[in-house]
């Protein structure tokens, strides 16, 4: 199973653009935008009703041009300058893919992002391919600055492995490693030709750190295997002399997703929902604003953002025993 894109929000930046006045070439479509617009050497770019360009005037401009080194077009007649520091500028919006996205975690970070005024692309699985799909993405909405391999399964399986189904192994496998690797490798694809490179981010889980996990050992296996992977995807980067494409890992703790939920059934598990967990919108509210700073920054050094750290978590266990705080947050305890 791979992912595909299912639905877009494209916003645009506002950047100015200082250019020389001239006649309004002919009016031209754009796969982005709707209106009057200059056919350029690198897009289109939206510019008002009338005969002449007016100079030195900020206009709408679509987010993905800001990614392009441009100096210099001429136009119609017209020459227009872009200002080349505001075209070489790395801010935001950023644009951002994220698979596993329809609901959870990976809804949240969405909407998390939309609200920091970025392009966002939610994706969920389905049987198509995803190499299709990242060049559909490339041509029509320009570079990527994020990619987020959200998209993880345990089959809502929890339950001893010697209990567990062909088609439950193979469900979990398929997304957590297969997809993911699969993604990484298109995502390095077309990073690499863009002129800013891109940025990687791999989701962990529990058993990603080595710890066992009993009732879901498949689960646990995948995620340590996404570890393994994103530190060898890093090594075969800086190996091949790919210096603008960075991996990074996320590691979100325990979220109170329809995943982590199914298997609340028992007592220590409540317990621990009830110490350790929190909502997506918690997480997200914590994890996009340094995904964004990593995206707007030119080093691609890794990265691995953890919102449950060691500390906090032995600290919320330690009030729970100490001052029975953070009990039946989530789930009610008898």
């Amino acid at each position: 199973c791979v992912c595909v894109c299912v639905c877009v929000w494209q916003s645009m930046a506002r950047i100015a653009l200082p250019f020389t006045s001239g006649p309004l070439p002919r009016s031209c479509s754009s796969p982005l935008l709707r209106g009057p617009c200059v056919r350029t050497s690198f897009g289109s770019l939206l510019v008002p009703k009338g005969g002449n360009f007016p100079a030195s005037r900020s206009l709408r401009v679509p987010a993905t041009l800001i990614d392009q080194e441009v100096r210099f077009v001429e136009c119609g007649g017209a020459d227009v300058v872009i200002n080349s520091s505001a075209a070489r500028t790395r801010g935001p919006p950023f644009n951002v893919l994220i698979t596993g996205s329809s609901k959870g975690i990976g809804y949240a970070l969405a909407k998390e992002f939309l609200r920091a005024g970025d392009n966002v692309l939610i994706c969920s699985r389905s049987g198509d391919g995803v190499k299709k799909r990242v060049q559909e993405l490339t041509e029509e909405f320009g570079p990527q600055h994020a990619w987020i391999n959200n998209a993880g399964s345990n089959a809502y399986s929890h339950k001893p492995l010697v209990e567990t189904s062909d088609d439950a192994i193979m469900e979990i496998v398929e997304t957590n490693t297969i997809g993911v690797m699969i993604c990484c490798r298109e995502a390095i694809k077309m990073m690499m030709h863009q002129h800013w490179g891109g940025h990687i981010f791999n989701m962990d889980g529990a058993g990603a750190d080595g710890r066992p996990t009993p009732r879901f050992a498949a689960y646990g296996a995948t995620k340590r295997s996404v570890v393994q992977l994103t530190k060898s995807l890093q090594a075969e980067l800086q190996m091949q002399g790919i210096k603008n494409v960075a991996m990074h890992m996320l590691s979100p703790g325990m979220v109170t997703t329809d995943l982590l939920m199914a298997g609340s059934g028992t007592p220590q598990a409540k317990f621990f929902i009830n110490i350790l967990a929190e909502t997506p919108e918690t997480v997200a509210d914590f994890l996009v604003p340094r995904i964004r700073t990593i995206a707007g920054n030119g080093k691609a050094k890794p990265r691995y953002i953890r919102f449950l750290t060691g500390i906090k978590a032995y600290s919320q266990i330690l009030a729970r025993l100490a001052f029975n705080s953070r009990k039946n947050r989530h789930i009610p305890e008898y």
